[in-house]
């Protein structure tokens, strides 16, 4: 996959608004024409063993779906917009960051781009963050573009 372009960057999205400003940062300061941008999602499905009714179970997918296909249509037209090459990939895994870096390793990304929530120690610890583990597991560099700095932009 690397070899047709100069770079392959791994970008990760969500319908957030970091994921979106991380894109655009990227765009604004490090995109170049020969590189190829490749989208990627990891849908999350949450269901508690309450929920485990085979109608419940179909609708959850359903939103998981539509929701993908949203972030899928959403960054396709930003890449058409910036005559970027590129492509969306949905990531089938249960941890998004495992996923991710998985992936970039497989295509022999260039880098990996992600936005980050900003979340204290204290929270990113009790919550886990997909760019903290990204960060720390990947074996390609990786881009993480704070909330708080593209706040200031």
């Amino acid at each position: 996959m690397a070899a047709d372009y100069q770079r392959v960057v791994v970008l990760a999205a969500d319908l957030s608004e970091h994921s979106e400003k991380a894109f655009n940062w990227y765009v604004e300061n490090f995109h170049k024409p020969d590189n190829k941008v490749v989208i990627v999602h990891t849908p999350e499905y949450s269901m508690g063993h309450s929920e485990m009714s085979p109608s419940k179970i179909e609708e959850s997918i359903q939103e998981v779906l539509a929701k993908t296909e949203m972030i899928k249509s959403k960054y396709v037209e930003k890449m058409s917009e910036h005559e970027m090459n590129g492509e969306f990939v949905a990531l089938d895994d249960r941890n998004p960051g495992q996923a991710i870096c998985k992936f970039a390793e497989r295509i022999n990304a260039t880098f990996i781009v992600t936005g980050t929530r900003g979340l204290g120690k204290f929270r990113r610890t009790v919550l886990g963050s997909v760019s903290d583990y990204i960060l720390h597991h990947s074996h390609v560099p990786v881009l993480v573009c704070r909330m708080k700095y593209l706040d200031d932009k």
